[in-house]
């Protein structure tokens, strides 16, 4: 970000009412998603993008609520009014917003295969065919399986967690997900038995444009002053900085 766009954003920031008023209410998934998001011993929601809406809050000088919703109904309760913002690993698609309005991507990761180490695996159509593929539901994962591989039984779970059981116990070939909690998941004693077989081909018209937080269609004071948050953690290094807390590898690509 050059100083031009850096004075922009503190303007933006500034210039925003939403500063002075009640909590914007944040919605994350209510379903744990590690290493993004779920409970810690206390009961207390951590991770990466726990800390990223507490981060970009703060830079966008907001008072934010993290909000626990289901995922299935978090675009609904954001609709509704039950929340004001999504900040819930959701992919910017096309048709995500006929409903609802994106900001800037915080992060990119690609979507990959994930299987038994010992089976001969790869993240293709014919490869995958009269497989038992697990997705989550509601996702740009189901859409990508749903098109790409409609020769494979997919199996469609309400949390990444119960796929990932699934995948464990043999009930399921292989998964399809993110490649950074599949990362998470492969490298943890729970998922030892499994690897990453390679990212799917990209379609951005189905897999998105990278994750952003979503708002009301017309909010556009909201979805500024939360751009203004993400370009400023982007430009001062705390989004590189709670990067390295939890990743080997920057997730954010221009």
């Amino acid at each position: 970000m050059n100083r031009t766009i850096a004075l922009a954003v503190a303007a933006v920031i500034a210039a925003t009412p939403l500063a002075a008023q009640d909590a914007v209410r944040i919605g994350i998934a209510a379903e744990p998603y590690p290493p993004f998001a779920s409970r810690d011993a206390s009961g207390t929601w951590a991770g990466w993008e726990v800390d990223v809406i507490e981060a970009v809050c703060a830079a966008a000088e907001l008072t934010c609520e993290v909000t626990p919703t289901a995922w299935d109904g978090i675009i609904p309760s954001l609709t509704g009014g039950q929340i004001d913002a999504i900040m819930a690993s959701m992919s910017i698609t096309e048709e995500r917003m006929q409903t609802i309005d994106f900001t800037d991507a915080y992060y990119r990761t690609p979507a990959v295969i994930v299987a038994d180490a010992s089976m001969d695996i790869e993240p293709t159509p014919d490869s995958l065919a009269g497989k038992i593929l697990g997705v989550q539901a509601s996702t740009t994962h189901q859409s990508y399986a749903n098109e790409y591989f409609a020769d494979a039984e997919i199996r469609v779970y309400q949390t990444q967690d119960a796929a990932n059981q699934d995948l464990v116990a043999g009930r399921l070939d292989a998964i399809q997900a993110d490649s950074i909690a599949m990362s998470d998941f492969v490298g943890s004693d729970a998922g030892a038995c499994c690897e990453i077989k390679g990212a799917v081909a990209d379609d951005p018209a189905i897999l998105g444009r990278g994750v952003g937080a979503g708002v009301r269609k017309g909010d556009d004071a909201l979805r500024e002053a939360l751009n203004a948050g993400i370009a400023r953690i982007l430009e001062d290094g705390t989004h590189a900085e709670i990067t390295e807390r939890y990743f080997d590898t920057s997730i954010y690509a221009e």
